[in-house]
């Protein structure tokens, strides 16, 4: 897979090293001639251009790309870049770096975004979720769909503690996609059941959450007479 990297700076470096590592083919972008650093990835493809102009995205050749990384600290570069990687050379993957959680509601399909990745909305949400047991964390948004990747670590008060994943009424546009037990990772099968501290990953839409909440953190109470 070829990836593009818009962004040469630390998180880019980083996002190139953990690609290249896994076989892919990186091309690094930045029009500081201080972020080009090929020492430091030496790997990858480096290209020092502005990567909001047209000229250097066809220099980068980004027609030919798989996915596009939105990386730099400028969120306004960011939304440029997303925008002109979808709709000028179609890039199937537009991956787009928030750095001011108040620009996110931006980072959407509008701008080409397919996924958005808020470094200190990500950073809260770790933080929630090591502290919260019973409470729905949102750790990624993706743009289509207005679906999130959300997390929530199942109490022992629970009134799914011991179900089976197939008896459950899941809420509609929800799917559960992984369960954390201790050390393993298990894909969710109907046979699979639910136990007190399992953290459960689900795709939901964003009406939903709420409802899935309800249904996972609170045990009903028994009205029979």
């Amino acid at each position: 897979m070829r990836v593009a990297i818009a962004g040469a700076g630390a998180v880019g470096r980083s996002i190139a090293g953990e690609l290249l590592e896994n076989g892919h083919e990186v091309l690094l972008v930045d029009k500081a001639p201080t972020a080009i650093s090929v020492e430091r990835v030496p790997q990858a493809e480096w290209l020092l251009a502005d990567a909001c102009e047209i000229t250097s995205l066809d220099e980068a050749a980004l027609q030919r790309c798989n996915v596009v990384i939105a990386a730099t600290g400028d969120d306004k570069v960011n939304l440029v870049v997303s925008l002109l990687a979808k709709t000028e050379y179609g890039v199937p993957r537009v991956v787009a770096r928030v750095n001011n959680p108040k620009n996110e509601w931006l980072f959407n399909e509008s701008w080409g975004v397919d996924v958005a990745v808020s470094t200190p909305r990500l950073m809260s949400a770790l933080v929630e979720e090591a502290v919260s047991v019973g409470d729905l964390v949102r750790l990624l948004r993706f743009s289509h769909g207005d679906a999130n990747l959300v997390e929530l670590t199942l109490p022992e008060e629970s009134a799914l503690a011991g179900t089976q994943v197939g008896d459950v009424e899941w809420p509609e546009d929800t799917s559960l996609v992984t369960i954390i037990r201790g050390t393993r990772v298990l894909t969710p099968s109907r046979d699979d059941s639910l136990e007190p501290g399992d953290e459960l990953l689900f795709v939901a839409a964003q009406a939903r959450e709420e409802q899935l909440e309800d249904l996972l953190s609170v045990r009903r109470e028994d009205t029979a007479s």
